[in-house]
């Protein structure tokens, strides 16, 4: 339920802080006075668009908090929204939202985290159910309507077992579109098969290039690394001034100092057995790497067109080796395509058409259970219309067989009569604003068990009716403000009688600027209210406080 709101700076509003009943709320005024200002303030709360036109004459900006207290069930419907948002989910099920709207921007808070307009408004349409009698045509939409049926009979399953199968349908017909559309053209085969020849011909290995062009660096300075290698090996060991030589000189010198000081002596001796020892394992390291490098002209040759081979493949379908291997899979693949194009088509209908024909049976289900809900749903009706006065009046669905879709392949329509006598017809071609709107509140009330929304704005759903029947719409809100809360302008005194909870919204002018005010209405004050709404007058007063006595929750 939506607990409280405060307003400010909003139309014609200063300042209004608002605390709501848990069942039936409604708010009354003079026409002009501001009532609409009230719904505006929800609507804000629920994520319909600011506009700065909004913001009260001679302020920089306009403010809307509300608390939302939720029932386990909503908030877990809430969770997944909550979450993809950043928000905790509170543990006490409250939804504190606040709105700052400035000329330029808009700010828009759940539980001290900004959220955007999407989200809240994603949000809202799972707290707030909100009807007007000026878009009464909301019911003559034949997708509301069947999406009522369908929430009548709690069909889910059934609608979620049809969606699933025409997604299953509609992934192959993108994937047999989309085959169909890069299919290749003879010409562009015959080019394809040209590619693939050259590559395939080539026997092009990953990272083949890198190790012929280290090769080829090496082969291309053989004469100068093995010149370079035997110099140094000659200048380590073979040659009479060789470090080797000078090493055996140093060691038979220490031999000799080995006699005076043994014990360093030997030491050193060993270090240079050691150094000796090494400088022979690199000179013959060198002459080993100087014999490797040898390469005759023909296996150079051959080299140097290989590489050429790969720089071509490069250069034509690279520009890396990896590209070229890639664009072979590709071409082949197309290629394939192509030579088996026919057995892919006949693969693609054969797909297309079994899940046709799971999609037909899924269908056929839902549609037997839109039946079986949609008489429910029009007895229902029925019922709730002669508490509203249409003793006479006749309400039926029509459920027509559809093309097959995501929501199944029925097409429904809301047949009425008012009068007997009268044939029934499409709903949208012969109820009148006051007959759509009593229609509206029956087909509410029979889907206040069904729908899981927990709050109904009602904005003057009582227009164009009076009398009696103000009485039987007055009470059947009540009826269903039991089981939803309900917010309701309404300038109906026989409405207004059964509300719970009674907000006034009157209008004064200081001679610059008009102020609208909301007030709570209690014991006479209410009486009065009543009283005005009627006529006003003694007779009046005495009428209202009767109502209310009566109408006492």
């Amino acid at each position: 339920m939506l607990k409280w709101m405060q307003v400010k700076n909003l139309a014609l509003v200063s300042l209004a802080e608002m605390e709501f009943g848990a069942s039936f709320n409604v708010v009354t005024g003079e026409t002009g006075a501001g009532k609409s200002v009230i719904m505006s303030g929800v609507g804000l709360l629920l994520g319909a668009r600011a506009d700065k036109s909004a913001i009260r004459i001679g302020e920089e900006r306009c403010e809307v908090c509300g608390e939302f207290a939720l029932d386990a069930a909503t908030l877990e419907s809430l969770k997944d929204i909550l979450e993809d948002a950043c928000i905790p989910v509170p543990e006490e099920g409250t939804l504190l939202v606040r709105r700052v709207i400035t000329p330029s921007s808009s700010r828009n808070i759940i539980n001290d985290s900004s959220v955007s307009l999407q989200t809240l408004r994603k949000i809202g349409s799972f707290l707030v159910d909100t009807h007007s009698a000026h878009e009464s045509r909301y019911l003559f939409d034949p997708g509301v309507q069947k999406s009522m049926v369908d929430r009548f009979g709690h069909l889910h399953k059934e609608l979620s077992s049809v969606a699933s199968c025409w997604e299953k349908l509609s992934a192959i017909r993108r994937e047999k579109e989309e085959f169909s559309s890069t299919l290749p053209s003879a010409e562009e085969h015959f080019r394809l098969k040209r590619d693939a020849e050259e590559i395939g011909k080539a026997g092009v290995r990953s990272g083949e290039d890198e190790l012929l062009e280290e090769k080829h660096l090496l082969a291309s300075n053989a004469k100068n690394i093995i010149e370079t290698a035997l110099y140094c090996a000659d200048s380590l060991s073979e040659s009479e001034d060789s470090l080797s030589s000078r090493l055996g000189e140093i060691r038979r010198s220490l031999t000799a100092l080995a006699k005076f000081d043994p014990v360093h002596g030997e030491k050193f001796i060993t270090s240079v057995e050691e150094i000796s020892l090494l400088v022979n394992e690199l000179s013959s390291d060198l002459m080993a790497h100087a014999d490797s490098v040898e390469m005759d002209a023909g296996e150079f040759h051959a080299m140097e067109e290989r590489l050429g081979v790969l720089q071509t493949l490069k250069r034509r379908y690279g520009p890396t080796l990896d590209d070229v291997l890639a664009h072979y899979d590709t071409i082949s693949n197309k290629i394939d395509a192509y030579e088996n194009a026919e057995e892919k088509r006949k693969k693609f209908l054969q797909m297309e058409k079994e899940a046709n024909t799971e999609l037909v049976e899924k269908c056929a289900v839902l549609s037997a259970a839109r039946k079986k809900a949609a008489a429910g749903i029009a007895d229902a009706v029925m019922k709730e219309l002669k508490k509203l006065g249409f003793l006479r009046s006749a309400f039926a669905v029509n459920v027509k067989d559809s093309v097959p879709a995501a929501d199944g392949a029925d097409e429904i329509e809301f047949l009425f009569s008012a009068n007997p006598g009268v044939p029934l017809m499409p709903l949208k071609d012969v109820a009148s604003s006051g007959e759509t709107s009593r229609v509206m509140l029956a087909v509410k009330t029979v889907l206040a068990d069904a729908d899981h929304i927990p709050i109904l704005i009602f904005d003057e759903i009582d227009a164009n009716i009076g009398g009696e029947t103000a009485i039987c719409v007055g009470r059947e809100i009540g009826l269903l403000a039991k089981k939803k809360q309900i917010l309701c302008i309404s300038h109906l005194p026989q409405v207004a009688s059964f509300a719970g909870t009674h907000f006034m919204v009157t209008k004064h002018s200081d001679g610059e600027k008009t102020t609208s005010y909301v007030a709570k209405l209690d014991g006479k004050a209410r009486v009065q209210e009543i009283s005005r709404m009627l006529g006003g007058g003694k007779e009046a007063l005495k009428h209202a406080s009767a109502m209310l006595d009566m109408n006492k929750e």
